[in-house]
């Protein structure tokens, strides 16, 4: 495909930013990732557009965009072309945020007078407002981005609102939130003058716009760009290719409006799932793990996503279901992969919790939870023991017996395979089958709780809020009492360090003793800050307030003794690895 040339003769055009903007309002559909540039892609940008200030007479090549024209849009007495963004919406939306935050200065910098006069830069103002927001009733914007959920991007090109990164769910909110602080940063920083890094945005970025009324012909150049090694991930590849497979099959196969917009609805449910959420990588997870179990033979290892692609599309020699060769692409292999990969997109998005980290750290754990997830024919309560059992496995040896993410893959990879695949395979036989697990390889078994430091380092402070967590759990099913998620979902939107509180504080103790879970609490991080330094006869009221049970019960104990010290610190310790083995086993 190297060498071919679109359908239709679409010819790219090179265009400055102003050209490209010129009649046009773009939109990010569904069927897209969300905004995923990170700090270091927006500081290249910034770098590149910054070095054309020192080289006046230079243009810099900054992408290629690819989009589809779906419709024609009247707004007074213009016409728009409204464009769905297949490739080059990182770049795209970023350049937009810093054409707000340049109209953010200019309007800080002029007076009444400046506009009154029409000045120069109140003219360059009114543009742009005009172009980033078109007033008609409506209110459209120059850029739609998707699953905005929270509508932080709509809310900052029409008010400039700048929403606090701490408020966000996703990490593409993050990421989003963080690049209006940046680009606000580099505008001041870097520009003085916001005028002369507006002229070079307009004029002296450049970019090469494919434009098309044809999805398939989209599709196409999307493939021939990525042939020529355009930056793309595998799954977005995979996506492109299946898409591209709709459009050309289906219209010999039913309806291929129906069909495109089938696969756009799949898809754009896939990226609202995957969310880009900090921690499990679902997008990735469910193109490997979603390969993995399908394979006619069971793996000792998670398949790469981009052999994963390649397998899926027949492209490499193995068995899978659902796999494709060129002869065998059609419509509704294309919609089944999709479905798939969607289920198992849901299935590793439990494991979201941060609860769960020292758990779902683990790719392989991971991919043995959503075999259980996924598995049809198991109740809801099957299920639930089963993940019960794989827990405390789980935990038993990447937390309590602290083996590295490399013991056991090929065990819990070739289980993970046997649930999905083999419905012969009962609930009590897995249940059975997931505690051989731990003792199918010369990991370490034993674990001495008397002298587990859990704050030093960040995994033992993870494993730690884990423990406490479940320990909590424990106290109130065993006192009859609801277990309330009230004060831990402020914990668990802190860091772990500053959700870990020292009966005895840090500054007033002497030896490692201090960082024992017997000294140790989860509060919320405004009291755990309010506490820091108190002597922990000062504490425990505040401990009563929190009506978490294992601070109620430090705050007993200091009532009774008096006081804390090394003993109480030893006791409580003696208490919690009574109930840890006979949790987790001794």
């Amino acid at each position: 495909m190297n060498n071919m040339q679109p359908k239709s003769n679409i010819e790219p055009k090179a265009l400055t930013f102003t050209q490209l903007l010129q009649g046009r309002l773009f939109r990010i559909p569904p069927y897209q990732r969300a905004y995923s540039w990170e700090r270091k892609h927006r500081r290249d940008m910034f770098d590149d557009i910054l070095n054309l200030k020192e080289k006046p007479n230079n243009l810099h090549f900054m992408a290629t965009i690819v989009g589809l024209h779906t419709a024609t849009i009247q707004i007074l007495a213009d016409d728009y072309d409204r464009i769905d963004i297949v490739d080059g919406q990182q770049r795209l939306t970023t350049l937009v945020i810093l054409l707000k935050i340049i109209e953010k200065k200019l309007t800080d910098l002029l007076k009444d007078a400046d506009r009154e006069a029409r000045t120069p830069e109140a003219r360059l103002e009114q543009e742009l407002q005009e172009l980033l927001v078109k007033q008609d009733e409506a209110s459209l914007i120059l850029l739609q981005t998707n699953h905005d959920q929270n509508e932080y991007f709509v809310d900052f090109i029409r008010e400039g609102t700048i929403t606090q990164e701490s408020e966000a769910d996703t990490l593409a909110d993050r990421e989003l939130l963080r690049a209006f602080q940046e680009c606000k940063n580099y505008v001041r920083d870097k520009w003085e003058d916001p005028v002369e890094l507006l002229h070079i945005l307009k004029n002296r970025l450049l970019f090469i716009f494919y434009q098309t009324h044809d999805e398939e012909t989209v599709h196409t150049i999307f493939e021939s760009l990525n042939n020529r090694g355009l930056d793309v991930s595998p799954l977005e590849i995979l996506k492109n290719k299946l898409m591209e497979v709709v459009c050309k099959k289906s219209k010999n196969q039913g309806n291929p409006e129906e069909h495109i917009k089938e696969l756009h609805r799949i898809w754009g449910n896939f990226y609202k799932t995957v969310g880009m959420r900090e921690g499990v990588p679902v997008d990735t997870d469910a193109l490997g793990f979603g390969t993995t179990l399908i394979t006619e033979k069971s793996q000792s290892k998670v398949i790469g996503v981009n052999n994963a692609v390649d397998l899926l599309t027949g492209k490499t020699d193995g068995t899978i279901n659902l796999q494709m060769s060129e002869e065998e692409m059609n419509v509704g292999k294309t919609i089944k992969i999709s479905k798939w990969l969607l289920n198992v997109a849901k299935a590793v998005d439990t494991f979201q919790t941060k609860m769960r980290k020292p758990l779902t750290d683990i790719r392989q754990a991971r991919l043995l939870g959503t075999s259980i997830i996924l598995r049809e024919d198991f109740s809801d309560y099957e299920k639930s023991k089963l993940l019960h059992q794989w827990e405390k496995t789980t935990f038993r040896i990447y937390g309590l017996c602290d083996n590295d993410a490399r013991t056991a893959v090929g065990d819990y990879v070739r289980l993970a395979w046997k649930i999905y695949n083999r419905n012969d395979l009962s609930c009590d036989n897995i249940l059975e089958e997931i505690p051989k697990i731990e003792t199918n390889h010369s990991a370490n078994h034993d674990y001495e709780i008397y002298n587990m430091d859990f704050y030093t380092e960040p995994k033992q402070r993870e494993r730690l809020r884990y423990l406490l967590y479940r320990y909590e759990e424990y106290l109130a099913k065993e006192r009859g009492q609801r277990f309330s998620n009230k004060q831990w979902n402020l914990i668990w939107k802190a860091t772990a360090t500053d959700s870990i509180e020292h009966i005895l504080p840090q500054s007033k103790a002497v030896g490692d003793e201090v960082h024992l879970i017997g000294n140790l609490l989860l509060l919320t991080p405004e009291d755990n800050s309010r506490l820091r330094n108190k002597e922990p006869e000062d504490k425990k009221e505040t401990y009563r307030e929190t009506r978490l049970h294992m601070a109620e019960d430090v705050a007993n104990s200091i009532k009774e003794y008096g006081e804390w010290d090394i003993d109480n610190i030893r006791m409580r310790t003696e208490e919690i690895r009574n109930w840890i083995i006979d949790e987790y086993g001794g």
